[in-house]
């Protein structure tokens, strides 16, 4: 019988008996699991690595859990982001829903809960398609802002001062990580993604 691939989550909490403790709830269920003591260190493998969804603590020192759903939503808007939470904090909870987060799991949590929370971030994922390679370019960012503002591949070549040719291979190579084969499914993937430039 064929093994089924398993999920992969990534880990984001500066409380490293937190850490431990959430990683064995999830291995116990079969998810394989990468903990990072900090956001920063979580983005540096997401920007080499792909997941399947992140979980993180809100209250971190380098980076707060809200920033770093802004930075996976920026970097790779297609993968669900849990943020976990010791604060009763509403209107925390509120900023993390309309920056995407797919739920908001108060500490202590229920095991149960969690899990099941886990699994529907999990199935949520799919909303932005399958899993893409690697982040996109600067130049792919320009040429995916111009074509959801409507302009054709002349002119986005036009802008861009590139060649017709060019525009097209970036144009495939977009469409290719986003998993869709027409502009439509694209414009629906890309609509709610930041395309400012990554430096």
């Amino acid at each position: 019988m064929m093994g089924i691939e398993k999920q992969h989550i990534f880990l984001v909490d500066d409380e490293p008996d937190v850490l431990k403790s959430i990683a064995l709830t999830l291995r116990s269920h079969r998810y394989l699991v990468s903990s990072f003591p900090s956001a920063t260190e979580c983005l540096k493998k997401l920007r080499r690595q792909d997941c399947d969804l992140i979980i993180t603590d809100v209250r971190m020192p380098d980076m707060d859990g809200i920033e770093l759903l802004g930075e996976v939503k920026r970097i790779v808007p297609y993968v669900p982001v849990l943020i976990i939470t010791g604060y009763a904090d509403i209107p925390m909870a509120v900023r993390a829903m309309k920056q995407g987060a797919s739920d908001f799991i108060e500490k202590p949590f229920d095991k149960n809960d969690f899990i099941q929370k886990v699994e529907s971030a999990l199935d949520s994922g799919g909303y932005y398609g399958p899993r893409v390679d690697k982040p996109l370019t600067n130049v792919q960012r320009k040429v995916l802002r111009l074509i959801l503002d409507g302009k054709s591949n002349k002119e986005i070549a036009g802008i861009l001062n590139r060649s017709v040719r060019t525009v097209e291979v970036h144009r495939g190579k977009i469409m290719r990580k986003f998993d869709v084969d027409n502009i439509v499914d694209l414009v629906k993937k890309a609509s709610g993604m930041d395309l400012s430039e990554t430096t």
